[in-house]
């Protein structure tokens, strides 16, 4: 069946269950559309929403429908490039703690994780918040990237030389990393947020 004409059918038995039973809660109504609709929670949830915005329907707490819809998406395939951040991330400041300047090889690991790390993630973070769909081609993404970062990990360094902690690696790498999580999380929420409002609208 055409994707059109299966939300059609989903759109029609939502508006029919809640003509016909007046489900109090959400997810009484998702259970009431899967005896007659078996498909995943998260399809159902995204045509309520789709219905509220068109006005088809009315919800008491709309917000409430959108913290599952999070959870499954950062969880799903699309969220790959999130976990990828956070994960090279996590293994530059693990390596930069845990392997000493004098051991070699696998010091050479800790350089090319550590440029990526300081030229590279901060700016792609920041940016993928700024523009998180498809605003930005590939090239632009990756220059704005680089730029961002040689500008963001300077500014980092200048606050800190105003702290107790200093310009030292263990202060400067661990702001880099929560800097990233925080840039990282925030993107991810955006595009979560702005690939709803597209599909549901």
């Amino acid at each position: 069946m055409p994707k059109k004409q299966t939300e059609e059918t989903m759109d029609q038995q939502i508006l029919d269950a809640v003509r016909e039973t007046n489900p109090e809660t959400v997810k009484d109504l998702v259970k009431l559309v899967q005896l007659k609709h078996p498909v995943p929670e998260k399809d159902i949830l995204e045509r309520v929403i789709h219905l509220q915005n068109e006005g088809k329907i009315a919800l008491q707490n709309h917000q409430a429908l959108e913290t599952p819809l999070l959870r499954s998406y950062i969880f799903s395939t699309r969220a790959n490039w999130y976990w990828t951040i956070i994960a090279v991330a996590a293994a530059t400041t693990a390596l930069v703690f845990a392997v000493p300047e004098e051991a070699y090889p696998i010091v050479y690991a800790r350089y090319v994780l550590g440029t990526i790390f300081v030229l590279f993630i901060p700016g792609y973070t920041f940016i993928k918040a700024l523009f998180p769909t498809k605003e930005l081609d590939n090239i632009e993404r990756a220059a704005l990237s680089m730029g961002m970062s040689i500008a963001l990990v300077p500014i980092t360094g200048l606050i800190l030389n105003y702290t107790p902690w200093g310009i030292r690696t263990t202060p400067v790498t661990l702001s880099l990393l929560a800097l990233t999580t925080i840039f990282a999380t925030a993107a991810i929420i955006r595009e979560h947020q702005t690939k709803l409002r597209i599909e549901t609208t």
